[in-house]
């Protein structure tokens, strides 16, 4: 499922083509939709935004699009025609310039904008990592609170509820970044560990918005380009790096299961004992 850097660039690529434009066709597969096609053809659309792993399409002095991709629904972009996939088509999009598909998506929905609040999902995010509006002290505020203390950080960093935008890869390469002991609840990590955990959440959720899903440092970055890395080499400190050697500390990382999903980390940079 994609994280929050992936659903934010989604929605500005989204964003960049549907703004401000006319919409000249509409398209909804499940019948509970169809209506809009006719309602909303004609009118503009105002801005599309991220909520979580959510995207938002808000349409000119009308309702809201709420979208959920879940495993996997995929929006693609064209100018000239439709895509070609094997994917069962949900929902379309054309105005004079460009095209927007979405996939596969299972969770699509119509709200008015007094209702976007109140959605089920939206209501209970925690602060969006990615969102303008959102500050380092909203973060620390989550791993300082009282209401988290009991719950292990492996588990807590993939809660939505927690801070939301934070999925398996980023949960790895925060703890990793903090060089925090994967392996404890939240209550037994120090004041520094958590303003550690909270500047890591930020950092690294926003380097990877901007440099498309890359966390590691670019200094680490640019030297193993010059050694002809490839992207799966020089993207993440220790996500899916298993057998590799630490970046920082040349030990061998490790993975281990937790809840069904895999954490990575390294044994010399993170665990108690190292």
């Amino acid at each position: 499922m994609p994280e929050g850097p992936e659903i934010w660039r989604t929605a500005d690529r989204l964003s960049e083509s549907l703004n401000d434009r006319i919409i000249t066709e509409l398209y909804f597969a499940f019948d509970e939709l169809k209506e809009y096609e006719s309602k909303l053809k004609g009118k503009k659309i105002e801005n599309v935004e991220a909520r979580g792993k959510a995207i938002l399409t808000f349409f000119e002095d009308g309702p809201v699009m709420y979208s959920h991709n879940q495993l996997y629904g995929k929006w693609m972009l064209s100018d000239n025609g439709r895509p070609d996939t094997n994917r069962k088509l949900r929902v379309a999009i054309h105005n004079d310039e460009h095209a927007a598909f979405l996939y596969s998506a299972s969770q699509i929905e119509m709200l008015s904008r007094e209702e976007v609040p109140e959605h089920s999902y939206i209501q209970k995010l925690g602060p969006d990592v990615l969102h303008p509006d959102t500050t380092y002290d909203d973060i620390l505020a989550q791993f300082t609170s009282d209401d988290f203390k009991n719950r292990k950080l492996t588990t807590l960093l993939l809660d939505q509820g927690f801070v939301s935008g934070i999925g398996n890869y980023l949960r790895s390469e925060i703890m990793f970044y903090a060089g925090v002991d994967p392996h404890f609840k939240l209550r037994d990590y120090s004041r520094q560990q958590k303003e550690e955990l909270a500047k890591a959440t930020s950092l690294l959720s926003n380097r990877s918005y901007e440099t498309g899903g890359i966390t590691n440092d670019p200094s680490i970055v640019e030297a193993l380009k010059r050694e002809n890395a490839s992207w799966s080499e020089y993207r993440h400190f220790v996500y899916n790096r298993t057998d590799d050697r630490c970046h920082k500390c040349g030990q061998v990382v490790e993975e281990e299961e937790t809840g069904g999903r895999k954490i990575y980390y390294c044994p010399s940079c993170q665990l108690s004992e190292g």
